[in-house]
């Protein structure tokens, strides 16, 4: 078995935490209306309520070493919780929760974000309960480490291979040094499987040495859910998880899942064992694992598991210290709230009077059957109640945004920090929950069929008496504190005169002040990085070890030419009528390429296909990269080999768009601007 890269989300994560701006600073302090904004949050929720502090803390082993740097085989850093000390003032983590006084924090960050990043700022090793660890802030997610009879089970093993190595490197530093006997994937999502390589050999998983587990369907989410859409899921993601905000109290404190996301290897290594059915039961180094299988929830493969020797309850990532995203502002389809409800509502069913911990694959524990359930019946109901009550009031005709800005959640789904709007939020949850049951349309026959952006902007500000009288009413808001319509009003300036230095920057100052005051990571990220946008600040995009263009070398032949598919430019492909066939020859399959009507079709063949068609011969990664141009086709035969006329191939190739990995996102798109 090969290591191989994942294309899609991996890119935008593994690129999260890359070489944080260094670059002019621009930023604005606090407005008296954020001022004010953060005292109303100060004053709205209980700040000395030390619960989430004393789970944090509890259990705690030792601290990642060399102040949370870990670095590759070359020497670059990878992970790096140095130019996050800001948010440790008041604190270390050695200190008990009684002594731990929470500071407010600056006016450019809401007070509750503040708290759930100076809580996910705790890294290092855990205590769980007898037999159950887990290393956090070492990523993104935890790395969960169970001890079996007779070696290590270890659970999620991160984003990337340096930090999985080193996770359980500090876990061996005070634990016995075991051998690692199997591997479990909670769900398809690349900050659960994509360091396996730092904790498993290639080798040992696929021989079977060490069992790699994971939930039925979990390859081919993992592989395809982004792809598709892969380069615009990409770069929406530099901006939800701020990948290019320098750290500090006007830029980067977080994303609410977790910190931030390293930049290591990211890979993966396949599952040898499938759970398949709701119930399954497996013996697992002398532990028992009880299964319960939740499609469709977080992720599209995802599953939670009990372990009654331990009383440990896991539902992987359905039920976190936040709100979690009904929909995700990097894109993708939106999760059926019904079946997140009722996930929740089942393992509580099945265990909710067993387990005596919970522990996630992020943030921090709770301990004791009580609020275990509690934990449980907070997740569900939220879920529930965003369900429910945008389609009642979809029902009684209101729309999206008017849904969006209206509904507001009860006291007891409101207050509970738990629920917070830290990554997910009320607002952004309630439109995705609408368009997954009502799709873009809101019924408004003048939504039909609107002008597009760039031309409707032009005659907004046509009509609006020109950019300079936009402009001087978009102050006179601004000095009000009305930032979400001065951000509005000037997005048709910019889109009308892109070039308008003045609009954008006073966009950004108002798309700045909302990130300052926003409660979820990701809607501080957005905006703080539009701002960035506007005042040409973006620093370049940095290298990774994902960006040599390779396509995964286990992404199956259907699903690599769909993704080519997505390449193909209609209008230069319109009239063309290109054919060949691609031979894998280490996999033996034949598949016929076809060009025709401007859409690209490919089916698997067997060796009878016509033989006056060229036929390019490889290695299925090597192939891969050649089709997708990636790599050039080598002008000596070597263990790529072409019969006949290479034309078809060249005339393929000359259809195919190039990947961009940087367009805008709060400018027009540049085949629109003038």
């Amino acid at each position: 078995m090969k290591k191989v890269m994942i294309m899609a989300l991996v890119l935008a994560l593994a690129a999260g935490s890359a070489a944080r701006a260094q670059g002019e600073d621009r930023s604005r302090e606090a407005s008296e209306a954020t001022k004010q904004a953060q005292r109303l949050v100060r004053n709205s929720l209980d700040f000395k309520d030390m619960q989430a502090y004393e789970d944090a803390h509890r259990g705690f082993v030792a601290p990642l070493p060399d102040m949370g740097r870990i670095t590759d085989e070359e020497g670059r850093i990878v992970w790096n919780l140095e130019p996050y000390a800001f948010l440790a003032a008041g604190m270390s983590m050695d200190m008990p929760p009684s002594r731990i006084i929470p500071t407010e924090g600056p006016d450019t960050v809401n007070p509750s974000l503040w708290r759930q990043s100076q809580l996910v700022l705790r890294d290092g090793l855990y205590k769980v309960t007898d037999g159950l660890y887990q290393v956090r802030n070492a990523d993104l997610s935890n790395m969960t480490i169970v001890e079996g009879k007779t070696g290590l089970i270890v659970i999620d093993p991160l984003i990337s291979a340096e930090t999985a190595a080193a996770a359980l490197r500090l876990y061996r530093a005070h634990r016995p040094d075991k051998p690692v006997v199997a591997v479990i994937y909670s769900h398809s999502h690349v900050d659960h499987f994509g360091g396996a390589l730092g904790v498993v050999s290639a080798e040992d998983a696929a021989s079977g040495k060490v069992r790699v587990i994971a939930p039925a369907g979990f390859m081919s989410a993992a592989v395809a859910e982004n792809g598709l859409a892969g380069p615009a899921m990409r770069r929406r993601a530099a901006f939800m998880y701020g990948s290019l905000l320098p750290a500090g109290p006007r830029g980067h404190v977080g994303a609410g899942l977790g910190l931030t996301t390293s930049r290591g290897t990211s890979s993966l290594v396949p599952p040898n064992e499938v759970v398949n059915h709701d119930g399954q039961t497996l013996t697992i180094d002398g532990l028992t694992f009880e299964f319960q299988l939740a499609p469709n929830t977080e992720a599209p493969a995802e599953m939670h598991w009990y372990i009654p020797e331990l009383k440990a309850l896991s539902v992987a990532e359905n039920c976190t210290q936040t709100m979690h995203n009904l929909y995700t502002l990097r894109g993708a389809r939106g999760r059926d709230p019904l079946l997140w409800a009722d996930a929740l509502d089942e393992s509580l069913r099945r265990w909710g009077d067993k387990a005596e911990v919970l522990y996630g694959m992020h943030h921090w524990p709770v301990w004791g059957k009580e609020r275990v359930r509690t934990a449980l019946e907070l997740g569900r109901d939220v879920y529930r109640y965003i369900n429910d009550q945008t389609l009642r009031l979809a029902n009684k005709g209101l729309g999206m945004l008017e849904i969006a800005e209206q509904l507001r959640l009860p006291p007891e789904l409101d207050k509970p920090f738990a629920v917070r709007g830290y990554y997910g939020t009320l607002n952004h949850n309630v439109k995705g929950v609408y368009t997954y049951y009502l799709g873009w349309f809101d019924g408004n026959a003048a939504g039909l069929d609107p002008l597009p952006r760039v031309e409707a902007s032009r005659r907004y500000v046509e009509y609006m008496g020109g950019a300079e009288a936009v402009l001087g009413r978009a102050r006179e808001d601004f000095a009000r504190g009305n930032y979400r319509w001065v951000a509005q009003v000037l997005d048709h300036v910019i889109f009308a005169e892109p070039e308008n230095m003045a609009a954008r920057e006073l966009a950004a100052d108002a798309l700045e002040q909302l990130g300052y005051q926003a409660e979820s990571g990701p809607w501080r990220n957005f905006y703080l990085s539009a701002a960035q946008e506007l005042r040409g600040l973006e620093p370049p995009a940095m290298r990774t070890d994902s960006d040599g263009g390779d396509l995964p070398a286990l992404l199956p032949p259907r699903e690599f030419f769909r993704n080519l598919a997505v390449r193909l430019d209609g209008e230069r492909a319109a009239g063309k009528d290109v054919r060949f066939v691609a031979t894998f020859t280490d996999t033996g399959e034949s598949w016929l390429v076809d060009v025709e009507r401007s859409v690209l079709h490919a089916r698997k063949v067997d060796g009878n296909t016509d033989p006056s068609l060229m036929r390019i011969k490889g290695p299925q990664k090597r192939l891969y990269a050649i089709l997708s141009g990636a790599q050039p086709l080598p002008r000596r035969q070597d263990i790529v080999s072409v019969e006949g006329t290479p034309a078809p191939l060249h005339a393929f190739l000359a259809l195919l768009d190039a990947v961009s990995p940087r367009f805008p996102l709060s400018l027009p798109p540049v085949s629109t601007a003038r």
